[in-house]
């Protein structure tokens, strides 16, 4: 559902976001947006309470594990010759790569990776907050 602006707006069209790929006008540009709600930690381990099956992306379900096992995200894996761009709007996220680069980032946060050859990086979705949920939203 594509809604059309007036012709002196800056902003040519939107549209309602809905969870997973968006649509692009360049087909090497690969957007997606993630909006889950994941619960409050039950303990310091930050894990989740329920186990991943390696392939969780279902778009109706609160949250999804994504790749990840006992903490929701995408494990290490490869990328080589394009930049990726991930902007956070809520949520805290653990970036972590094989030449032992790590950090933490979110509430707003932008993370810019230029991507090598040999190298592979993760991005997981801790619970970090136990007095209450923790939700997640960004691209």
């Amino acid at each position: 559902n594509i809604q059309a602006m007036s012709s002196s707006s800056p902003i040519l069209s939107s549209r309602a976001l809905t969870q997973g790929p968006q649509p692009t006008q360049d087909p090497f540009l690969f957007c997606v947006y993630h909006k889950d709600h994941y619960p409050a930690a039950t303990d310091e381990t930050m894990e989740l309470p329920q186990r991943g099956n390696g392939h969780d992306f279902d778009p109706t379900a609160p949250y999804r594990m994504y790749h990840g096992d006992k903490i929701a995200g995408f494990p290490q894996h490869p990328h080589r010759g394009f930049e990726t761009i991930t902007a956070t709007i809520e949520g805290i996220v653990d970036h972590a790569d094989s030449l032992g680069n790590a950090g933490r980032y979110g509430e707003g946060d932008v993370q810019w990776m230029t991507s090598g050859k040999g190298v592979v990086h993760g991005e997981m979705f801790p619970l970090v907050h136990t007095d209450r949920p923790n939700h997640t939203r960004f691209f």
